[in-house]
């Protein structure tokens, strides 16, 4: 049941913050004269993989799951990953 729980709270997390962030990157993309139908996927999956190390580092150690297999991302990955995500997030507005 925990389980279940866990991943009902990761797919509301990762639905909800996603779309109100995605929703801001847009907002912020259209206002600036960015073409999103054409490049606004990479903003998304720019804030999935924030999202995606956030869990990983924060949010799945307040969760209901309590089973083996929690630990943070290493440091380098988790470096790795977030600066791919800016420069995902930058590389619109350049193309």
């Amino acid at each position: 049941m925990r389980v279940l729980l866990e991943l009902i709270r990761i797919i509301l997390i990762f639905g909800i913050a996603g779309s109100v962030f995605s929703a801001i990157v847009y907002g912020i993309y259209n206002s600036i004269g960015v073409n999103t139908g054409q490049y606004g996927w990479l903003g998304t999956v720019a804030i999935l993989i924030l999202l995606f190390v956030w869990y990983r580092n924060k949010l799945q150690f307040s969760g209901w799951y309590a089973g083996k297999g929690k630990e943070r991302l290493p440091k380098t990955a988790s470096n790795v990953l977030i600066i791919c995500s800016l420069l995902l997030l930058c590389a619109p507005p350049i193309l």
